[in-house]
Order: structure tokens, then C-alpha cells, then sequence
């Protein structure tokens, strides 16, 4: 068994050292454990019928707020299990959420093509706004970043002879990113025009400005994409870099890469927050069958044209 002889702090130890938790992720579970057991008093002793009151106290509790509370009680319970410190699990009895996760909003093939049409439509002439769109746009949706990682990117990160990037994410995890060829080809256009101050923080940023933080600010690139959908025709409502990173979650799932593949890829630290995809892809599979399937517009037996049978 890791850790102290503390059931929680032993938990926490273990999900240090087996799963890479970051101390910010740590400090979560632990304040939602030691938030349980003030209501509770011996959590590693609760019972079902413990359990069951925590309805009552967190019945104020946003969905998503009650959801990772009970998934906290849920693995610190598995854990117990596991280490023969209980022979049950009690966590059946927790509450449940009112409401599900939102599916994320979607872009179609044909959307990225609209998008990724006009950005290189404006990039021919080399001017560097444009070129920088194209690159920010390219490793958004070739290689599924999160805004805050895109935009933080030291030119140190940039490749050379191997396609991937090196980056920092969630909770100071590192991880690498494959980078396509179109993407690699998009950043070597962009270093080429790419203008920075020779000493401060933006000297030493992929994509520099002259902030305080010395690089582009997330708020800046949304709106830049926005506007460009807006050029592109398509409603600027639609797109946002979260939404480019879906869709390359989304377009990858679709063409057959594997869930774990793609938790590494998207930088996920649990497979349940990757699965959300899986329920996005069986929704444009029932809509596939419902439009086009032979029998989607044959009628029904005994079913008659003016529809009185």
C-alpha cells in the first residue's frame, strides 16, 4: 500500500504516483474528500445509507460540481477496494447529477474546408497576419491544441527533424503533439515573415505581441477566428478554438483512431473526459441510419398515402 497510514492521503499518493496527477488536481480531490467528510465524519467507514445523505448536502450543488465530487468518493472507494481495506463499495448510493455534460458543438468537413480555404486564400501574398492565422488555424485542428497552449508556445518548441512539438498542458503535464506536414510547412511560412522584439518575454514566443505577457492572448485569437469564419461565410458563433479542437477529436474518432490514442493526444489526464467523443460519434451515426439507409424512406406496412390507414 502507498502513503501514510491515512486512507486519503494513501489514495492521493497513488494517484501521484500511478496516474501523474498535478498538485492542482490533487488538492481538488482532497478538498473534495475532506469536504465529505465533514459531512460524513469517518469516510473510509461510510456506509451506503452514508452515503445517501450527501444528497440532501450538496442538493445546492451545480451538476458538474456534484458530478466531480461523487467521481472523487467513486475512485477513492475502487481504491479501498483494491487495497483490501473494504470488502464493499458503497459509492451506488451517491447522488447523481440532474443533467448530463453538453455534447460539444460541432464543425462538418465541409465547415473546416470553408475555413481552411479562405485562410490560405489570404495567406498567398505572405503578409504576416495572415500567415500566423494559417499556422494558429493548423496546429488548432491538426494537432488539437488548447488555446492556452497554442498561444504559450516558446519558439523552442518548434520542431526541426522530428514532426512533433514538446508542450506543456493541463496542470503542467507534458506531452507531445504530432505535427502534420501542412502544419509543419505552415510554421516554416510563418517564421519566415514572424517579427519579434530582440530582447523581452516576446522575444523568446512563437507567436509574439507586444503585451505584457509577450505573447497572443487567447482572447485575441478567438476573435481572430471569428472573424475569419465571418470572411469564410460561415456563422461566427460556430467557431472558437475549443470548437476547432473538438473537431479534430471528433474527424479523428470518425476515421478510426483508438480512444486511448486520442486521450494521449488531446492531453486528457482521465479517459471518462475523452469519452464525451464516443457519444458525439454515435450521434452522427443514428442521424447517418436515419438519412440514409433504404429503409429510412420506405413506408410502413398497413401505412396508407393520406395517413388514416
Amino acid at each position: 500500500m502507498t502513503g501514510s497510514g491515512n486512507p486519503v492521503d494513501s489514495f492521493l499518493a497513488m494517484l501521484a504516483a500511478e496516474r501523474g496527477a498535478a498538485l492542482n488536481t490533487l488538492a481538488a480531490y482532497r478538498r473534495d474528500l475532506d469536504g465529505a467528510a465533514g459531512v460524513l465524519g469517518d469516510l473510509a467507514g461510510a456506509s451506503e445509507d452514508d452515503l445517501g445523505r450527501l444528497g440532501a448536502a450538496w442538493s445546492e450543488l451545480a451538476p458538474a460540481s456534484l458530478a466531480r465530487k461523487c467521481s472523487a468518493l467513486r475512485q477513492f472507494y475502487g481504491f479501498l477496494v483494491d487495497e483490501g481495506l473494504r470488502r464493499d463499495d458503497p459509492s451506488t448510493a451517491l447522488p447523481r447529477p440532474r443533467a448530463r455534460r453538453p455534447l460539444p458543438r460541432l464543425l462538418s468537413h465541409a465547415e473546416i474546408a470553408s475555413l481552411f480555404a479562405r485562410a490560405e486564400e489570404e495567406a498567398v501574398a505572405d503578409q504576416p497576419e495572415a500567415v500566423r492565422l494559417l499556422a494558429l488555424l493548423e496546429l488548432l485542428y491538426g494537432s488539437g491544441l488548447r488555446a492556452s497552449e497554442l498561444v504559450t508556445l516558446p519558439l523552442a518548441a518548434v520542431p526541426r527533424d522530428a514532426p512533433f512539438l514538446t508542450l506543456t498542458g493541463k496542470g503542467g503535464q507534458q506531452r507531445m503533439v504530432p505535427v502534420s506536414t501542412r502544419a509543419r510547412q505552415a510554421l516554416s511560412r510563418w517564421l519566415a515573415v514572424r517579427v519579434a522584439p530582440a530582447t523581452g518575454p516576446g522575444a523568446r514566443q512563437l507567436f509574439p505581441s507586444r503585451g505584457e505577457k509577450g505573447h497572443l492572448t487567447r482572447v485575441r485569437l478567438f476573435q481572430m477566428l471569428r472573424d475569419l469564419a465571418l470572411r469564410a461565410g460561415l456563422a461566427p458563433e460556430k467557431v472558437s478554438p475549443h470548437v476547432l479542437r473538438h473537431a479534430f477529436a471528433t474527424h479523428l474518432l470518425e476515421g478510426g483512431a483508438d480512444i486511448r490514442v486520442l486521450q494521449a493526444l488531446l492531453g486528457h489526464a482521465d479517459i471518462a473526459t475523452t469519452q464525451i467523443y464516443t457519444h458525439v460519434d454515435s450521434a452522427r451515426l443514428v442521424e447517418l441510419v436515419n438519412r440514409r439507409h433504404p429503409l429510412a424512406t420506405r413506408p410502413r406496412p398497413g401505412a396508407s398515402d393520406d395517413g388514416h390507414g
